[in-house]
């Protein structure tokens, strides 16, 4: 039996951070706009507006496609005169391998970064590496090999001037159709982190995620548990709780082809008694998405 590609070293556990990350807009409100040209060049422009700090910060992104050639050109300024550049070039040299170089430039800070990266997936394997050519220069590498669903994953990063290894993690996992678990094993091994996902329905979703941070003061483990259920083809319901006493609910609606509004509120359970808690303990925002 042909093997699939596995995940990439990022995207082990996505199934269940997705379910407890995504679609709660509580940070504010946020507004995206996307349009396609019939030349394969797409637009983005988004914004948010922060509730706690009030600002408001967003961005412009032109990209264009060239699926003859593989190649994908990205070009994005933000409100804070952030230049970011990004170039794709992938299936060219060799089956499997994607290049890409991101770089960013501010002009009133005179700062810049540069990442190189090299990306090869092959049935059983998706290996990862880059290079951050202006801090260190540092080099980094991942790799995920699977099979029958068994994933084995690990991470490492070089510094090349001291010559050390400054970081190295890794990471096992099963994933079936219906259901996923994931162990890490981050910060230099002393972050351990567990994570599962399960389709129970069609239209139900549940998920949790624990950490242990052998470096915390507090102690413990840190647990959060999720559920997602589809109301109907256009509209779900999302809710999560953590061992903090942090309640949040997620509602998306789709108002028709290409149009989505998503409204999130996060409730500190432990503090409702306290009438001047406010936005330091419970939380509301909503994010619209157009795309034409």
């Amino acid at each position: 039996m042909s093997q699939a590609v596995p995940p990439s070293w990022k995207d082990l556990g996505k199934s269940s951070s997705d379910l407890l990350l995504k679609d709660y807009p509580i940070q504010g409100t946020s507004l995206e706009v996307k349009t396609l040209t019939p030349s394969n060049v797409a637009f983005k422009v988004a914004g948010i507006k922060d509730d706690k700090s009030g600002a408001i910060n967003g961005d412009i992104e032109g990209k264009y496609v060239d699926f003859k050639n593989g190649l994908v050109f990205t070009q994005a300024w933000t409100t804070t005169n952030l230049l970011r550049t990004q170039l794709e070039l992938e299936n060219q040299i060799a089956k499997g391998l994607k290049l890409d170089l991101a770089t960013t430039l501010n002009p009133a800070k005179a700062s810049k970064s540069a990442i190189l990266t090299a990306i090869y997936k092959q049935p059983s394997l998706h290996t990862r590496a880059t290079v951050d050519l202006f801090k260190g220069p540092t080099f980094t590498a991942d790799t995920v090999v699977g099979r029958d669903g068994f994933l084995v994953g690990a991470e490492a990063s070089y510094d090349v001037l001291s010559g050390a290894i400054t970081r190295y993690a890794g990471a096992v996992g099963f994933s079936a159709p219906e259901y996923a678990i994931t162990l890490h094993g981050l910060g230099n091994l002393s972050t351990f982190a567990a994570s599962y996902y399960h389709k129970v329905s069609k239209d139900v979703e549940a998920g949790a995620k624990a950490v242990y941070d052998t470096k915390s003061t507090t102690g413990g483990v840190s647990l959060e548990v999720g559920a997602k259920t589809y109301l109907d083809n256009a509209a779900f319901v999302k809710a999560k709780i953590n061992n903090a006493g942090v309640l949040a609910l997620g509602y998306t609606q789709a108002l028709r082809p290409g149009v989505k509004a998503s409204f999130g509120l996060a409730v500190d359970t432990t503090r409702l008694n306290e009438p001047a808690a406010g936005q330091a303990a419970h939380k509301v925002g909503a994010s619209f998405t157009f795309n034409a």
